[in-house]
């Protein structure tokens, strides 16, 4: 499972000054704060993100941006976050039909929690996967790599979530 491994400390923005990029050069975490502030915090409030393919890439930087920069987390357990993200927004993007859909992020008692909320009420279905599959894989891998995840159905649509230990795993 992903996660802090042992003695892995979080990375903070606050790095060696011999390890910033050049003044010319745009920081990761410059980066990650132009995404919150173009595209909104989705620990604050929902993210309302257009339903096409390259939202996948929006969705991803503010991910890794939060869990990285915001609360000072571990850039492995990103990586993991940013895929499941990207997995999600995936499947909302092929199967749902939406014009959009929302992201959130919250980060509470040892745990992460991410939800994308569309207005289909289609639930996804966890697929056997087999090793040549070329597609299928998304729910495989959030119920691989996550703690727990889950859909909760809404009056208009439903959230898909899932939740992470932020503590050593």
């Amino acid at each position: 499972m992903a996660g802090l491994e042992n003695g892995e400390q979080p990375r903070h923005a606050g790095t060696a000054a011999a390890a910033r990029p050049a003044p010319s050069a745009c920081s990761g975490e410059e980066r990650a704060l132009g995404a919150l502030g173009t595209l909104g915090d989705p620990t604050v409030d929902e993210v309302v993100l257009p339903s096409r393919p390259e939202s996948a890439g929006a969705a991803r930087r503010l991910a890794h941006s939060v869990v990285v920069w915001q609360w000072g987390l571990s850039p492995h357990l990103a990586e993991d976050v940013v895929l499941l993200v990207s997995e999600l927004v995936g499947n909302a993007v092929r199967h749902t039909g939406a014009r959009t859909f929302g992201l959130r992020m919250h980060c509470r008692r040892g745990r992460l929690r991410v939800e994308l909320r569309d207005p289909s009420r289609g639930l996804p279905c966890l697929m056997p996967v087999r090793e040549m599959d070329v597609s299928g894989r998304g729910l495989f891998l959030v119920d691989t790599l996550s703690d727990r995840w889950g859909v909760d159905l809404r009056p208009l649509g439903k959230t898909t979530w899932f939740e992470m230990r932020t503590a050593e795993r």
